[in-house]
């Protein structure tokens, strides 16, 4: 959609009027970093998940002896620290910039692709509470439990996959 609305852009002088925007790239490689390592936080879960520790059997900051739910709140935490530093980025956007879903093709495809995405992610969000909360409402770590911590893993890698080629996409690609 980017590419094709782009392509096809054309001003009145027959060269390319796509507008682009001023796209804060250090907030949003700030965010793309983090979201990839919260990629590597809930795979550490993950590893817990697989080996039946729940919670953390140590000190807090003792990060070695963290369980799934550590590793899972970190994950969280950081998934939500992405979708508040993409709304910023709105907001940035729309009330200094003046870049809206209506106010160009740039500000539609823009809007769209990285809000979807946005959507995406805080469903992954929903789905860490969901987990967490398994946690403390079984009575006991079951396979199925660890492979719903499994599946959840799945969809959030798949996320920050997602979002590695929207921000190239995006943000890169001149």
């Amino acid at each position: 959609m980017f590419f094709t609305i782009r392509s096809v852009t054309i001003g009145q002088d027959g060269q390319s009027a796509w507008p682009g925007a001023p796209l804060n790239l250090p907030l949003s490689s700030v965010n793309t970093t983090i979201l990839v390592l919260s990629s590597v936080t809930c795979q550490m879960g993950v590893f817990k998940a697989e080996a039946g520790k729940v919670g953390r059997d140590g000190g807090l900051l003792n990060f070695r002896r963290w369980g799934l739910r550590e590793w899972y709140v970190l994950s969280f935490l950081m998934g939500a620290w992405f979708v508040a530093g993409q709304g910023f980025e709105y907001y940035n956007l729309v009330t200094k910039d003046g870049l809206t879903f209506s106010s160009s093709a740039y500000g539609s495809i823009f809007y769209l692709a990285t809000g979807f995405h946005g959507l995406h992610v805080c469903g992954g969000l929903v789905a860490f509470l969901f987990i967490l909360g398994r946690t403390y409402a079984a009575k006991r770590w079951t396979h199925e439990q660890a492979t719903s911590a499994i599946v959840v893993s799945y969809y959030w890698h798949f996320v920050d996959i997602v979002w590695i080629g929207l921000f190239s996409a995006v943000y890169l690609l001149d």
